[in-house]
């Protein structure tokens, strides 16, 4: 259960997704109480383009910098587009990822060399996660739980009520500018370690999954911050044996996000039974803002 985490690259590999699972879990949630579903899979697949040109222009050394930017330039235009209610989120969302996807498809497929190199981004490559991409998700990290401990409480407002945040004197743009940024940064920190499509999974799966067993925001946070580093540890273990004892090839990434797939859809039996009084009978949900905040 702990050798394999001695070897050095599988023991950076759990170092990677236990700082991705402190960011995740929170932000997850905030994801899930907006209901911002498809846009965090269109900011997955928004920094492909900046993955391509920051691997084009730089090396491995520009992958960083280049998505760091793709996901920042898209939380804004998304910001822009959804400002005033011209364009539902899910509208504005699926131009912008249909724009910069494609940019980055006509960039690999005018550079075949760079092909192999690029999918793995597309997929993950936890296992040959560095020390220095350690250091940068640690420091992403630090900001992006900074940026939640100063904002949350005005982020949980505007989300519940948004003309009451308004009211009360928050500036709506800059709030959803402030998440769609969040949520980008998150993109960032993990594209390396699981890749852009199962981000998502990350992204989405925590607090769908916590919200089977509570409807506390912060208690949903915690529980989706726990399942991802369970399911990180799983998934890893897993891929080994499976690689090494067995002969079976299972890459690690998928491994963690099918763990946490798993977890979604058992988790709903185990709550089930908790919900039941003594009687048998089920109790109804609590599903109320204010439970929810508390």
């Amino acid at each position: 259960m702990i050798e394999p985490f001695t070897v050095p690259f599988m023991g950076r590999a759990l170092a990677e997704l236990a700082l991705l699972a402190l960011i995740c879990g929170p932000v997850s949630v905030l994801v899930f109480v907006r209901r911002l579903s498809f846009v965090s899979d269109a900011l997955t697949h928004t920094v492909f383009p900046g993955v391509v040109i920051g691997f084009v222009s730089g090396g491995a050394e520009g992958l960083f910098a280049g998505a760091l930017i793709a996901g920042v330039v898209t939380a804004v235009l998304l910001t822009v587009l959804t400002r005033g209610g011209a364009l539902s989120d899910d509208a504005s969302a699926a131009v912008v990822l249909a724009a910069m996807f494609s940019i980055g498809v006509v960039i690999v497929s005018r550079r075949s060399s760079y092909t192999s190199d690029l999918t793995s981004f597309l997929f993950g490559r936890i296992l040959t996660v560095t020390p220095r991409q350690i250091a940068e998700t640690a420091v992403l990290a630090v900001i992006i739980l900074g940026v939640l401990l100063v904002g949350a409480r005005a982020l949980i407002f505007r989300a519940f009520d948004p003309a009451g945040a308004a009211a009360a004197g928050f500036r709506i743009v800059w709030l959803d500018l402030w998440l769609n940024v969040v949520v980008a940064l998150v993109v960032v920190a993990a594209v390396r370690a699981v890749g852009t499509i199962l981000v998502v999974a990350l992204l989405i799966v925590p607090a769908a999954a916590a919200r089977m067993i509570t409807s506390r925001l912060a208690v949903m946070a915690v529980l989706g911050s726990g399942l991802v580093l369970l399911a990180g540890y799983g998934g890893l273990l897993l891929s080994w044996t499976a690689s090494v004892d067995h002969g079976i090839s299972l890459t690690s990434a998928s491994a963690v996000v099918l763990i946490l797939v798993l977890a979604y859809v058992l988790l709903p039996l185990g709550a089930l039974r908790l919900r039941r009084h003594p009687s048998g009978s089920v109790r109804p949900e609590r599903t109320s803002p204010h439970e929810l905040v508390g």
